[in-house]
């Protein structure tokens, strides 16, 4: 006897007026028939109720299309109310060129991932592809969450933790699995035969069971490290982030042998991002993880190289070759080199701490971890953006969220539509010139020592921590090669015509004190941290290889 054949899953199309609703969804069958299933309601309330229905028969709902001005709920009002039934549907509202402020205030208001027009004609170039793009969002992380890897583990185990963020941050499809809380890892490892104690066991598609993995093993084992193709690049970047992709995007396109390394997982400290808001052509924002995705895959579209878990750990000049040595004890022989390699987060130096890391504190790691914080209490320490950015994502999840800032305002570090962000949640708390001074715990967090701002300390109840206090370069593996200020960041441009400096003409301005040997993005001295400015950066030094090259 055949099994029944899996439904597609839908998208729902809501509008009060028949011909409207017609009309949508025969442009949406037109496009997306073969792979989704388009639904319609003609009313918010009947909608609502097709959506739990869907959900009690284990359907998926990729898409929400809504119009805004319906009688009893409005587009925007339904969304709010959608979005607690079917949280990670990709939502999309339709409004008249009159109601333009409205969809972009819903934007914040309902997390909107786009706002179409009326009338979209023609649908091939004005509906379908933002569609496209945002059922291929949707697409990612279904497969991220319903993956054939599973993971089996304790929630605060730090050998847990990092296999969890490996996966992660390299976008393979994966399932984690609480030992303590769901019974189907309990009942999976009894079929496996694993013992308790043998914790993290990672199950893999081809019924492989890895007991107690380190992350290279379970990369080697799901092929994601790599092996470099050729003898010879034109350029070699080091680091995977905004900087290094759109390096990796423009040197691949332009016909250069490009290979990036990257030591931990594409993107960098922004996939680590829960949105960025203020990156230009994405007026509802995306997360860095979204970012990540699109780049990563433009830039293996095109012919790049993505070498990941390889650390560099020097750099030599031999003529006219520059050969980046790696921790695996191979080399990469490049005519140029770009630098990338980004900043890491600081560690907080206090008691506790270090102990706990992985075990309820965590760095930048707040994507990774926000779900389980569902009705509990979380720290945030810092007061820049990428601790604003934890803290407003993090309060959708967790009960109270309470932002630690060793300064007396958030302004001075935050972008004002962070702060207004912010400003807006009930359940966060900004507790200015406050400081944690010790964590305490019994193999996982339970406490924070916190000094108040008249001097006294208080100790506090929290589940977890997430730590944004600056950072530092990742650049101990050019000392003595390359330029580097006092802090470690890379100089570049005229900053380095002084200092060793080799050739009768002036480095290109993104160009080391080593020629050929370019920086971009964080790791760069006097860079501005943004994801823009990386990005730009990236694309730049691509543009000085050519010219380099020309002149060589």
């Amino acid at each position: 006897m055949s099994e029944p054949a899996r439904r597609l899953p839908v998208i729902l199309v809501v509008d009060d007026e028949p011909t409207v609703l017609a009309a949508v969804a025969r442009d949406l069958r037109q496009g997306f028939g073969e792979r989704y299933r388009i639904v319609r309601a003609g009313s918010g309330d009947e909608a609502l109720e097709v959506l739990r229905e869907l959900v009690r028969r284990g359907e998926q709902v990729a898409l929400l299309v809504v119009d805004q001005r319906m009688p009893g709920l409005s587009g925007t009002d339904y969304l709010v109310r959608a979005r607690e039934v079917v949280p990670t549907a990709k939502r999309v509202l339709l409004t008249a060129y009159a109601d333009t402020e409205a969809a972009i205030q819903a934007i914040n208001e309902v997390d909107l991932d786009y706002y179409l027009l009326k009338p979209w004609d023609p649908p091939e170039d004005k509906l379908f592809p933002v569609v496209r793009d945002l059922v291929g969002a949707w697409e990612s992380g279904a497969a991220l969450e319903a993956g054939g890897v599973r993971l089996i583990g304790h929630r605060f185990s730090r050998a847990t933790h990092e296999l969890r963020d490996f996966l992660a941050r390299n976008l393979v499809p994966a399932r984690w699995l609480d030992v303590e809380r769901d019974a189907e890892a309990r009942q999976l490892l009894k079929v496996a035969g694993v013992d308790d104690d043998r914790l993290p066991v990672t199950l893999l598609e081809d019924g492989t069971v890895l007991e107690r993995p380190t992350v290279l093993e379970l990369a080697e084992r799901l092929g994601v490290a790599g092996q470099p193709a050729l003898e010879h690049y034109d350029l070699v970047i080091v680091g995977g982030g905004p900087a290094g992709l759109a390096a990796a995007v423009y040197g691949a396109s332009e016909g250069l042998k490009t290979i990036t390394v990257e030591r931990e997982g594409p993107g960098g400290q922004a996939a680590q991002s829960s949105r960025i808001e203020n990156y230009l052509g994405f007026p509802a924002g995306l997360s860095g993880s979204e970012l990540t995705q699109r780049a990563t895959t433009q830039a293996r579209r095109l012919g790049a190289e993505l070498l990941t878990l390889q650390d560099t750990t020097g750099l030599r000049v031999e003529g006219s070759g520059r050969i980046v040595e790696l921790s695996g004890g191979g080399n990469l022989s490049a005519s140029t080199v770009l630098i990338a390699s980004g900043v890491s987060y600081r560690q907080l130096n206090a008691p506790g701490f270090a102990e706990l890391t992985g075990q309820g504190i965590y760095y930048g790691a707040a994507l990774t971890d926000a779900r389980e914080c569902k009705d509990q209490h979380v720290v945030v320490i810092g007061g820049a953006n990428s601790a604003g950015q934890a803290a407003v994502y993090l309060s959708s999840y967790a009960t109270r969220v309470t932002m630690l800032v060793r300064g007396d305002s958030l302004a001075k570090s935050m972008s004002h539509y962070l702060i207004e962000q912010i400003e807006a949640l009930d359940n966060v708390e900004v507790r200015t010139r406050s400081a944690a001074v010790a964590a305490e715990g019994d193999g996982r967090l339970r406490a924070l020592r916190i000094r108040n701002p008249d001097g006294s300390e208080s100790v506090e109840q929290a589940d977890a921590c997430f730590v944004f206090i600056g950072a530092r370069p990742l650049t101990d593996w050019l000392d003595g090669v390359v330029a580097r200020d006092e802090r470690g960041f890379i100089l570049a441009g005229l900053d380095v015509k002084g200092d060793g400096w080799s050739l009768q003409r002036d480095p290109f301005p993104l160009e080391t004190s080593v020629p050929g040997v370019f920086v971009a993005g964080d790791v760069r001295a006097r860079s501005i941290k943004r994801v823009a400015s990386a990005v730009g950066e990236g694309s730049m030094a691509v543009s000085l290889v050519h010219q380099y090259l020309a002149e060589a």
